[in-house]
């Protein structure tokens, strides 16, 4: 939280944090969280680690807004209370998007035609741009209808855990989806619709850390019509915080990507997260041929991009020791 102060119990002892960037230090050490799509009995065991300070979990629209302006945020009030009986922090993260073509993330009500259908399909491999197979959704947030309403629910997340919750983030920039006039879906549009979003959500969010996650945009590969220097300026002067889904050291992909902004935005936000998720863990150091070490992963992230937070996904080797 980006004011209050808050006692916590971290190694066993009664430890005074007072939870601001700067009081915090955390340019000197980096602070190691769980990732997790659900905090079950072992991401539990492993957030009593007196190493781990908190748990960062997924939550989908349609799990918070079962029908329309029917809320039911039972399921963060629930890892809220859990992780805060063990002096641990949570962290949000709204999951407006899947990648399985099974399980569409947005509420029904929005599958109309007035909401572009609510959500679109996407791609989720190396080649769609050349052969475009449906592996999951996207949210149609370049229709105004459709982000009003995701902003709707923004705010009663605000309302109900702002100031309780450590931080929020929204979910990665990186989609892969047909452009038709069916879905209505232009590269500017989806642009400007997520930064209206992170924009939004800082605005609303005055305690608890609001983070946009990017890797890539869609039209911007390497900064292609300024898509990311642009978006990392605008997060900068709107107090959005930077994260990203994957921590790979010295991806070339991402070193054009979002790695250089990461690192040339470190101390202009209120905050930078990045996430060692399941296939990060099987990314080998070509200078080694072997998997990246937790110590490489740890260097990477705060010395190289300047994160302040390291998410780790419960299936880190060093977790099962």
């Amino acid at each position: 939280m980006k004011l209050s102060a808050e006692i916590c119990l971290l190694a066993g002892g009664l430890l005074s944090i007072v939870d601001s960037v700067e009081a915090r230090g955390f340019n000197q050490s980096i602070s190691q969280w769980l990732y997790t799509s659900e905090i079950n009995d072992k991401a539990i065991s492993l957030l009593k680690r007196p190493e781990i300070h908190g748990i960062q979990s997924l939550y989908t629209w349609k799990s918070l807004e079962p029908a329309q302006d029917q809320y039911d945020f039972s399921a963060i009030a629930n890892d809220l209370n859990k992780t805060k009986s063990h002096g641990k922090h949570l962290w949000v993260q709204i999951q407006d998007r899947s990648f399985d073509i099974a399980y569409n993330p947005v509420p029904k009500y929005l599958q109309v035609e007035f909401y572009n259908n609510g959500s679109v399909p996407q791609c989720d491999s190396n080649d769609c741009d050349k052969h475009f197979v449906a592996g999951g959704w996207a949210t149609a947030q370049w229709n105004p209808h459709v982000r009003e309403r995701f902003q709707r629910l923004l705010k009663k997340l605000a309302a109900s855990f702002d100031g309780k919750v450590y931080g929020f983030n929204l979910a990665e920039t990186a989609i892969e989806i047909q452009a038709n006039n069916d879905t209505g879906y232009t590269c500017q549009g989806y642009f400007e619709g997520t930064l209206d979003n992170a924009r939004y959500a800082a605005s609303i969010f005055n305690q608890s850390y609001v983070v946009q996650y990017v890797n890539f945009w869609p039209c911007g590969w390497a900064n292609e019509h300024n898509y990311l220097s642009d978006s990392f300026q605008f997060f900068a002067d709107n107090g959005v915080g930077l994260g990203g889904p994957d921590n790979i050291p010295h991806s070339p992909n991402m070193e054009i990507n979002a790695y250089r902004y990461m690192s040339r935005y470190r101390d202009k936000v209120p905050i930078s997260v990045i996430a060692v998720q399941e296939p990060d863990l099987a990314a080998n150091n070509t200078k080694t041929g072997k998997p990246f070490t937790k110590d490489e992963f740890l260097s990477f992230a705060e010395k190289d991009l300047g994160s302040n937070i390291l998410f780790w996904a419960l299936s880190a080797p060093w977790l099962q020791q």
